[in-house]
């Protein structure tokens, strides 16, 4: 029964993306911020653990792996995006669990370009001020474990950006599922379906232009209208397989496929070795996300250069499983510098009591 309700919703998902990764429509879809990952711990290996990332950084990669949250969990990361550009990405979510085998989650995701010169056809030089334009993803999720190898879940996003006399703002939804098998949990497969909803549109004072009738000094504005655009639609597909060495250190090795509708679809590669001493957590990660043109300085379409790396450290807090972690990413990238990601976040696990 399992197996056949994983049969569906796989065959389903791949039916509906059956278009994806079509060259026509590379680069014609819009609020591409969605397709960049603002976590630390999961980036660290390039996207690569799908089927295999679990608690608030799931929300991104596969929404399934939010129902092994623990009680309570709430993260932050700040990310220097191509150093050098100016961008700053932040992060901050919360997972919490509700009831027995659902967890609730809420995420807001900033993005900050900084200040830029205000520039008009008379005076393309600047000199007249700056703006900053705003950009922000707000983000409702639910999901729940249907039994001990299935779990589920669903994402509402609010996606907004904009200047002070333009702006846009649209609805998106994700979906995901995931499977767990092996004697020890130790091989898992996820899908998830992220990005779909109805198209998009500017609007605002910004659109309008104003002229004046040289003979009879009449004022008139003109109101351009905004063409649509879709939303950056994808499909992953992950899976992951656990080695286990004692009780204190395992290795994941993951992989996933990333089917996009408007850009070029990409392989995810990446291993997390995982060492504990003295119920001191440190986690290593590494990955390498490959796309057609990838290594051709002509034909590559990305400013991420592919190979990206990472390490964690958890520390214990009290008697139960508590934790405080730090993380720390490095994608790399061509032109800039590459991008940095620190994150922290705070894991309560529930009380031994419970």
């Amino acid at each position: 029964m399992k197996l056949n309700i994983i049969s569906s919703i796989c065959l389903s998902l791949v039916t509906a993306f059956s278009f994806a990764g079509n060259e026509d429509r590379v680069g014609s879809a819009g609020a591409t911020e969605l397709l960049i990952n603002p976590w630390a711990r999961s980036s660290g290996w390039g996207g690569a653990g799908s089927a295999h990332v679990r608690g608030l950084e799931a929300v991104h990669l596969n929404v399934a792996g939010l129902a092994y949250a623990g009680k309570t969990e709430i993260g932050f990361t700040t990310t220097n995006w191509l150093a050098g550009a100016g961008i700053n990405i932040n992060s901050i979510g919360l997972a919490q669990r509700v009831g027995e085998s659902g967890v609730i989650g809420l995420g807001f995701t900033s993005i900050n370009y900084g200040d830029i010169d205000i520039t008009t056809t008379e005076i393309p030089e600047g000199g007249l001020g700056t703006f900053s334009p705003s950009n922000f993803i707000l983000n409702l999720s639910y999901a729940k474990e249907f039994s001990s190898s299935i779990t589920g879940g669903v994402t509402v996003k609010l996606v907004n950006e904009g200047i002070s006399n333009v702006n846009t703002s649209g609805v998106a939804l994700d979906a995901g599922v995931r499977y767990t098998t092996g004697e020890f949990d130790h091989i898992k497969f996820g899908l998830a379906l992220k990005n779909i909803g109805p198209p998009m549109s500017y609007s605002g004072d910004g659109l309008s232009i104003e002229t004046v009738n040289p003979f009879t000094g009449v004022s008139t504005t003109t109101e351009q209208r905004s063409a649509k655009f879709e939303l950056p639609s994808l499909l992953n597909i992950g899976g992951s397989y656990d080695f286990f060495f004692g009780e204190t250190s395992k290795l994941t090795a993951a992989g996933t496929f990333t089917s996009n509708s408007f850009s070029r679809d990409q392989f995810r590669l990446g291993a997390e070795y995982t060492f504990t001493h003295d119920k001191v957590i440190v986690i290593l990660r590494g990955g390498m996300v490959m796309e057609k043109g990838l290594f051709s300085a002509t034909e590559r379409q990305t400013a991420l250069t592919g190979p990206t790396g990472g390490i964690s450290i958890d520390l214990p807090m009290g008697k139960n499983k508590s934790t405080l972690g730090v993380d720390y990413t490095y994608r790399t990238s061509n032109p800039f510098g590459g991008v940095h990601s620190i994150g922290i976040r705070l894991n309560l696990a529930q009380d031994l009591e419970e």
